[in-house]
């Protein structure tokens, strides 16, 4: 078959450029999270159907969903491309051997298969985030990081592609806890692409974690048009922007971005999103009204394919116990066991973290708080391996320091949230949590100075309801 190089001059396995061109305006799609990417790259298929990319990039892009919903549709992909891939070079072989491998769990040397065509073909911007989403997947902050820093001199500063791939190198740093060079470099990304949602997120995590509310809502709410208007990545960033409202006590706010811009999610990557925020409401014990019940019905569908990715698993037993449905609680805890008992990296995954967790939600709902902090405490430090962000895995230490207070384990409570106040001095809810676990332990003038502190941080804050 003859060859045509796509934009950055790589070799491909193809000869029609009609379909060459759906392919770019299909990776575009995905760097932007804009449109629909395998739309575009069906066409181009169907222009050639022995692209072997193209199969290779519709596959990606039903993996990176991380969902098992999703698995008939890159099991389709990978065996169309299994097919070609006599006819395929080395690098399209070796795209073929990471989505067959992600496809069947093994996480791991999936992204070890696309880290060797970086090494080869830094350019291979698919492969780039392709891999970037995979470390995400995998807690893999290192590699968040310095798979980007490996490439990155390889790109022309002036190309578009750059500016993704310094968002996406902005995401590593913050993953990192380099939060001054991320912010820079993120925002360096969003002057180049004023749409790149994954640099606008980068920086977004970066005042989360500095406990920076007021700029993070100015952050978004100056870039509305760019990341909200028809973008897969959307309700994951209203998200982000509802946290630093509940940081700032703004309850009527979080509900109210919730059910304009949340509550309509229909994917397990949207869902999280939603069982994440009404948990951290739940540990509040602010009304939620009947969202639990709406939100836990989409997750019931979900529970005969769990066992793939955990992640999202744990984040539908949040929404069973949100809602009491603790029939479907124990469904989805056997099906992690089962799951468990896999040798691959899904079940590393489950057996390490997403079935201890699990397991521990089911205990606070039942209101066995010790249970549920012991098990929680035990995976607090490698609780990244089942995958996240710092910003989304911090609600196993929130449901840790509630499950410490109701337990009555208080001076652990004060312990974790000395700890929280070292990391983010400047939460209302940290310091407020403080004063209320203080006044309990009677220590009667350390609780009226952390109560000061919470109340100067919200009479402070532009965005605070004071």
């Amino acid at each position: 078959m003859n060859q045509l190089n796509d934009n950055r001059g790589l070799a491909m396995t193809i000869a029609n450029q009609t379909a060459l061109d759906l392919f770019e305006s299909a990776l575009s799609q995905m760097l932007s999270y804009t449109g629909d990417p395998v739309d575009t790259i069906e066409k181009a298929i169907a222009e050639d159907p022995e692209f072997v990319l193209g199969h290779c990039l519709r596959a990606h892009a039903g993996g990176v969903m991380a969902d098992a919903a999703f698995c008939d549709h890159v099991r389709e992909s990978v065996i169309n491309a299994e097919a070609l891939a006599g006819k395929a070079n080395d690098r399209e072989q070796k795209h073929i051997a990471a989505a067959r491998n992600w496809l069947e769990g093994n996480f791991n040397q999936a992204t070890d298969i696309l880290e060797s065509v970086l090494v080869d073909y830094p350019r291979d911007t698919l492969a780039l985030q392709i891999s970037h989403l995979f470390d995400f997947y995998r807690g893999d902050s290192h590699n968040l990081r310095d798979r980007i820093a490996r490439v990155l001199p390889q790109y022309s500063d002036d190309s578009a592609e750059y500016g993704y791939a310094l968002g996406m190198y902005a995401f590593g740093l913050e993953e990192c806890n380099e939060y001054s060079i991320a912010e820079e470099t993120g925002k360096k990304a969003v002057e180049m692409n004023a749409g790149d949602v994954w640099a606008i997120h980068a920086v977004a995590h970066v005042m989360e974690m500095q406990g920076r509310q007021d700029d993070g809502i100015d952050w978004y709410e100056s870039r509305l048009n760019d990341w909200s208007v028809d973008n897969g990545f959307a309700v994951h960033n209203w998200w982000h922007l509802a946290l630093y409202y509940l940081d700032l006590r703004r309850f009527d706010k979080v509900l109210e971005i919730y059910d304009n811009s949340i509550f309509d999610g229909t994917v397990a990557l949207e869902m999280l999103d939603a069982s994440a925020l009404l948990w951290r409401l739940h540990l509040m014990e602010i009304d939620t009204g009947d969202r639990w019940d709406v939100l836990s019905d989409k997750w019931a569908e979900t529970v005969d394919q769990a066992g793939y990715y955990c992640f999202n698993d744990v984040h539908a037993v949040l929404a069973f116990v949100g809602s009491g449905k603790f029939d479907l609680a124990d469904k989805m805890i056997k099906q992690l066991k089962s799951g468990a008992s896999s040798s691959n990296d899904s079940g590393s995954m489950i057996r390490n973290v997403g079935l201890p967790v699990g397991e521990a939600v089911v205990k606070f709902g039942q209101c066995d708080y010790s249970g549920c902090a012991d098990l929680l405490s035990g995976v607090r430090y490698t609780a990244n391996q089942f995958g996240g962000s710092h910003a989304q895995r911090d609600v196993i230490s929130q449901t840790l320091i509630e499950a410490a207070v109701r337990s009555g384990r208080l001076n652990y409570a004060r312990a974790l949230l000395s700890e929280r106040a070292a990391k983010k001095s400047t939460s209302p809810i940290t310091w407020q949590k403080t004063a209320n676990v203080l006044e309990q332990l009677q220590c009667d003038d350390e609780a009226e100075r952390a109560k000061r502190k919470a109340q100067s941080l919200l009479a402070a804050s532009k965005m605070s309801a004071h």
